[in-house]
């Protein structure tokens, strides 16, 4: 891993102006809160973010200079009404949401919110029509933006007959994250093979609110075939900084976040994530991604995110610019400096590493010397940093935790289901 360097946009961000991070889906391994206090730390600005808990290891960063407990389970109304009756250090600070659910309320409640804090000026509802696949695939059709055809079935009957259109395998996915899941802990992202997991897909993801369940055409190919854009996007829509790169890991089997990323040019992608936000007059932080699909030679749109991604720090340009720091640049009325993508450049997030690679290993298609060479000279980690290894000790130590937990568990559900048999 190479060593921390003077950073080159060291003294031009205003360290007056703070950074409330917020999130509404809490975890106790999510690391992008990390990311951002340290690139923003690092340079003397404020960050304070929402935490899961008091031990949450991603807050317990040298960087970050307070966690909020704010009731993540409010509705939009209440959630915002906590933000506007925050004390008054926060007056002026800059809103960074880092999921879905924070970025939809915080472009609901805008013109409020607004008064007090920094943030970008939206079109109305532009965070929902962008989270919300439903809408997003009907942006794609009208745009005619290749994107993988979609369907929308509102009843278990629809659901077998489009899949049965589709075929299989086919990609199940939770078109409106603010609609609650049947199961709480049921996936945003299921690729089924058969009618068996179809129907349990179905039954985990779908809400009693509204139909929420979309079906999309799987696009054959691996991670590798997987290709990211961030960008924050200024006034009249200009990109004022946008890098591509792609996967070469993620965690889960199918789908699921980068765990291993590369920074790398590709044109095609660029300029159709800049069409789109231009298309939409969409001002902020965007994090997209595309599918190549080999058949067609296309790179076909997967997903928008108005906000913050949690790979972000792998496109961190040459010069000092993340879409982070040039968010907090614009906002604060300073230039962004012209920046390109940093080819080449990789991240790694090591916990959803190591269980992609442990899979890939049972798979027998990664081998330790393969694995080792990927790793050797990765460029930044989310949880490693040399000066600040608080974060990635207290990881480690709730990760063997977790393991043995389930390890533990694992070994009654075996002697029960042994007695049940005798």
């Amino acid at each position: 891993m190479t060593a921390l360097r003077p950073d080159a946009l060291d003294g031009l961000l205003d360290r007056s102006v703070p950074v409330l991070v917020l999130r509404r889906a809490l975890g106790s391994f999510q690391h992008c809160v990390l990311g951002v206090a340290r690139t923003l730390g690092r340079l003397g600005v404020p960050v304070y973010a929402v935490r899961a808990h008091p031990r949450e290891p991603a807050t317990s960063s040298r960087y970050l200079a307070g966690a909020l407990d704010l009731l993540v389970d409010d509705d939009g109304d209440r959630w915002a009404r906590h933000l506007l009756e925050l004390p008054a250090r926060f007056d002026g600070a800059v809103l960074l949401a880092i999921d879905d659910l924070a970025a939809v309320a915080v472009g609901d409640h805008q013109e409020a919110l607004l008064d007090r804090f920094r943030l970008p000026r939206q079109p109305p509802g532009i965070q929902r029509r962008l989270a919300s696949k439903r809408e997003l695939f009907a942006l794609c059709e009208r745009l005619r933006l290749p994107t993988p055809r979609s369907s929308f079935p509102e009843s278990e009957a629809e659901l077998l007959e489009q899949a049965a259109e589709h075929g299989f395998p086919v990609v199940v996915k939770r078109a409106e994250p603010w609609l609650a899941p049947r199961d709480p802990h049921a996936p945003s992202v299921a690729i089924v093979r058969d009618r068996a997991e179809l129907l349990a897909a179905y039954a985990r993801m779908e809400s009693d609110t509204a139909p929420q369940v979309m079906l999309q055409e799987y696009v054959p190919g691996g991670s590798d075939s997987i290709w990211m854009f961030n960008g924050y996007f200024g006034d009249g829509s200009h990109a004022l900084c946008g890098f591509t790169g792609r996967k070469l890991r993620q965690c889960g089997r199918g789908t699921g976040p980068t765990s291993l990323g590369l920074a790398a040019d590709n044109v095609d992608v660029d300029e159709s994530a800049r069409r789109l936000m231009h298309d939409l007059g969409y001002r902020g932080i965007v994090d997209m991604g595309f599918r190549h699909d080999r058949r067609d030679g296309s790179y076909k749109l997967l997903d928008v995110n108005p906000r913050l991604g949690s790979t972000f720090r792998l496109f961190a340009a040459r010069n000092g610019v993340d879409v982070v720091r040039a968010m907090h640049l614009d906002l604060t009325g300073r230039k962004v400096p012209a920046s390109t993508t940093p080819d080449g450049r990789t991240w790694i997030d090591e916990r959803g590493d190591l269980a992609a690679s442990l899979h890939l290993f049972a798979k027998r298609s990664l081998g330790p010397a393969s694995w080792s060479k990927s790793v050797r000279d990765v460029d930044e980690a989310a949880w490693w940093a040399a000066d600040d290894p608080a974060p990635f000790a207290g990881m480690a130590v709730r990760l063997v935790a977790h393991a043995a937990r389930r390890s533990i568990s694992r070994g009654f559900d075996a002697a029960s289901s042994g007695r049940r048999s005798r």
